[in-house]
């Protein structure tokens, strides 16, 4: 690794830590903002316990306070809390059983997504303007317009409710599928276009017309020269890719009741869980930005000709 992307790294991280810090405190000062509390609906709660409650947990000291407070112990201690609403659970307990959802999923739907969506692309590619070509094209620009909460509402009407082939609710294994198909159909689209696009520069290059003229065999100019060099877009793609899988289940797992960090995430903003709505937070922010920088550093990777800066 020379100086420069090595600077570029320490570059990164700095900024890294920059949005991180100021995702935590724009979502603490906003969260505070909004009117009511964690335990406004609570039922037979009288004025005085509610009070006692929020000193217990902190919440009744100047809100400039909290702040710092929060801040020293997520920095020092990797400590968000506990749950105000989970009582006797700590927020990073509670994130890491939703991840261990989340993250299979998630996984899974990336390679799903990755696997198909070259081998669509190339083949797109390498039958420019047939019937296959347009075919491919036409439902991936449906899969990319369409949202995730209408594709997974469609696909559970029609797998579990009229066909009944898979379980509507995602806490089985089997339940599973639907919701991994469901986030897995967008970046398959995405990266279809992406290959297709991408290997038709490729294949227009004059290395490949030089491979052509050479009598090289259309497999190895395929699979040697042209898959290889337009797959340098999708590499740096996937990284950003993966974490917008996970970030972008909330919706998916409420539909299909998953158990993951989504469901976690949206409960703990409609009961006004104030750590379990900033550890959440935390945590998926530093999935985005690592990701986003793994993503770079790929890009370098693959591609040495390319200068980080």
């Amino acid at each position: 690794m020379n100086t420069k992307t090595l600077m570029y790294i320490v570059k990164r991280l700095i900024l890294a830590i920059l949005t991180i810090w100021l995702v935590i405190t724009v979502t603490f000062f906003v969260m505070h903002a909004v009117p009511g509390g964690p335990f406004v609906g609570e039922k037979a709660v009288t004025e005085s316990v509610r009070k006692a409650m929020e000193a217990k947990y902190g919440l009744d000291k100047p809100l400039f306070e909290q702040y710092l407070t929060y801040l020293s112990e997520v920095v020092t201690k990797l400590d968000f809390g506990p749950s105000l609403k989970q009582r006797g659970r700590n927020v990073l307990d509670i994130i890491a059983d939703g991840m261990k959802t989340s993250a299979m999923i998630g996984i899974i739907a990336a390679i799903i997504a990755l696997v198909i969506g070259v081998i669509l692309g190339s083949v797109a590619a390498l039958r420019r303007n047939r019937i296959i070509d347009r075919v491919i094209m036409v439902i991936t620009t449906a899969f990319v317009s369409m949202p995730s909460f209408i594709m997974g509402t469609l696909l559970l009407t029609v797998f579990a409710v009229r066909l009944n082939l898979l379980p509507a609710n995602g806490a089985s294994k089997n339940g599973l599928i639907l919701p991994i198909i469901t986030l897995s159909l967008y970046p398959m689209a995405y990266i279809t276009r992406l290959t297709r696009s991408s290997m038709l520069d490729v294949l227009g290059q004059d290395y490949i017309r030089t491979a052509r003229a050479k009598g090289v065999s259309r497999a190895k100019i395929i699979f040697g020269h042209a898959l290889k060099n337009s797959l340098i877009p999708v590499i740096t793609y996937f990284g950003p890719m993966l974490a917008y899988i996970v970030t972008g289940s909330l919706v998916v797992e409420q539909i299909f009741a998953v158990p993951g960090i989504g469901r976690a995430f949206v409960n703990s903003i409609t009961g006004r869980d104030y750590p379990l709505v900033m550890g959440t937070t935390i945590v998926l922010a530093v999935l985005i930005v690592v990701m986003n920088l793994v993503g770079d550093i790929l890009y370098k990777i693959v591609d040495p000709r390319i200068t980080l800066e």
